[in-house]
């Protein structure tokens, strides 16, 4: 759900875009001929970030902020969140405009398309057209998204008034992210090194 973070944490090559962003949609064993290599490491990528996220402090912290009511919905909330916080507070962590970065990124999924899996080519279209990567720093657009989001599920859900946590813990939550970015930062330069040791 937070396509903007696993973006950011990518290499920034294509390959390593479109693999983070195809973490959502590819499950099981990663042994499909259509992938290439360096696909498959930004597949695993993502994996890899999830894992590291799931078990982080600062996460559980975030997730323990919103009411309890919410239950396993509150990890859905906090990776929207983080992407709002990101998105809001781009330049400080990338020296790219976050509206180059989403042209280049939306250019790249447009151009392979056929490549993505079937759910992300349901989704890719509405990104672009609605240039969710850019529009996610607007509180307002977060609250349309957790509503569009409640909807779509089969079961309900207590998404669509998921704003309300994001406005009562707004401080929190900011600082948390702000925690957090840079120890999920050092944990894929981790990976990148032991991946590029001899």
């Amino acid at each position: 759900m937070n396509y903007l973070f696993h973006l950011y944490l990518s290499d920034r090559t294509r390959e390593g875009l479109l693999g983070n962003l195809m973490g959502d949609f590819v499950k099981g064993r990663l042994d499909d001929l259509r992938y290439g290599e360096k696909l498959r490491q930004g597949i695993m990528l993502h994996r890899k970030v999830d894992s590291f996220a799931a078990t982080n402090a600062v996460i559980r912290r975030s997730r323990n902020r919103i009411d309890e009511s919410y239950r396993h919905y509150r990890g859905i909330l906090v990776d929207i969140f983080y992407d709002h916080f990101l998105a809001r507070n781009w330049d400080r962590y990338s020296d790219i405009p976050l509206h180059h970065f989403a042209r280049h990124v939306y250019q790249t999924l447009d151009e392979h398309h056929a490549l993505l899996p079937e759910g992300l080519q349901r989704v890719a279209p509405r990104m672009i057209a609605h240039n969710w990567l850019e529009s996610y720093q607007h509180v307002d657009t977060v609250g349309v998204v957790l509503k569009r989001m409640s909807g779509r599920l089969s079961r309900a859900n207590p998404l669509a008034s998921g704003i309300d946590e994001l406005h009562r813990h707004y401080d929190g939550l900011e600082t948390d992210f702000g925690h957090f970015l840079p120890q999920a930062e050092n944990y894929v330069r981790t990976l990148a090194e032991g991946t590029n040791s001899p």
